[in-house]
């Protein structure tokens, strides 16, 4: 799991201490294979604590393992040759505008994947596999995300639901049991309707699958398995698209790992294309 990803996905909720850190070891990345503890603490202006904790932040046992992580990182990167060069502007032609666009689709997919581990996803697919019913929450633009991957889940032959109404939502929330499972999406994970859904269900002992961006969010708190997107970008034009782009990774591989996992899945899935391919034909 990157560092680089990590520090970007939970800069905004950053201490002014782990603001000064996160800056320096984004600018600055090479300077820290040299630097122990405390002379980051110095160079930056912090104490060295602030170092320790914030490299526990990050989910590392202390600063050696997140040093080691940023080494690692700037390792891959430079083998990395598909970058974002710039934002994309009004004065850009097609061409170059295409180019950032694809750029930028590439680097958020290659975060997304970074950030997350297999555990998670195994735990989550037999979570998957063992619930009774499956509800997709999510509002906005992540309800696009929550149809399509109810529909992928359907093709599966899974009781999945997904509804865009928030009130709905809450309504088959109210109904679930300890055999289900709610797939709560939010690129924020602070969207109050999906946490309202979570502890809705929560009441009924219902399982809880997040899919948020890095870090601890209101929603990603109340969930047993964790999944994290990447939006790289923080501009207004942009942000939808590189949320959107993320969140597809995250449900694809979810999709592909069920149909890896489950032989009945598949058998399903291949009675549905069957159908299709009789639609077509007739």
């Amino acid at each position: 799991m990157s560092a680089f990803a990590k520090i970007k996905a939970i800069q905004h909720s950053l201490s002014a201490s782990e603001a000064k850190l996160a800056s320096f070891t984004l600018a600055s990345p090479s300077a820290m294979r040299d630097l122990s503890s405390s002379q980051l603490a110095k160079i930056v202006g912090v104490s060295q604590s602030s170092v320790v904790k914030f490299s526990q932040k990050l989910g590392y046992k202390g600063y050696p393992a997140f040093k080691l992580s940023v080494v690692d990182a700037l390792n891959k990167k430079a083998h990395h040759t598909a970058r974002l060069h710039g934002e994309i502007t009004l004065e850009d032609d097609f061409n170059d505008m295409a180019d950032k666009l694809l750029a930028g689709k590439i680097n958020v997919l290659s975060e997304t994947r970074n950030l997350n581990e297999k555990e998670a996803f195994m735990d989550a697919v037999q979570r998957l596999l063992g619930a009774h019913r499956i509800l997709v929450s999510g509002i906005g633009g992540s309800a696009l995300v929550c149809r399509d991957l109810c529909y992928k889940l359907q093709k599966l032959g899974l009781q999945a639901q997904a509804d865009a109404d928030s009130h709905i939502q809450l309504a088959i929330a109210a109904t679930l049991s300890a055999s289900d499972v709610v797939i709560a999406i939010s690129e924020s994970g602070t969207t109050r309707e999906v946490s309202r859904v979570i502890k809705e269900a929560q009441r009924h002992k219902c399982q809880i699958i997040s899919i948020t961006r890095y870090g601890k969010t209101a929603v990603s708190q109340l969930a047993d398995v964790k999944l994290y997107s990447v939006a790289e970008s923080e501009s207004t034009r942009l942000s939808s698209i590189h949320a959107r782009t993320a969140q597809n990774l995250i449900i694809d591989l979810l999709f592909i790992a069920l149909i890896q996992t489950s032989e009945s899945g598949r058998t399903t899935l291949a009675q549905t294309n069957k159908a299709f391919q009789r639609l077509r034909g007739s």
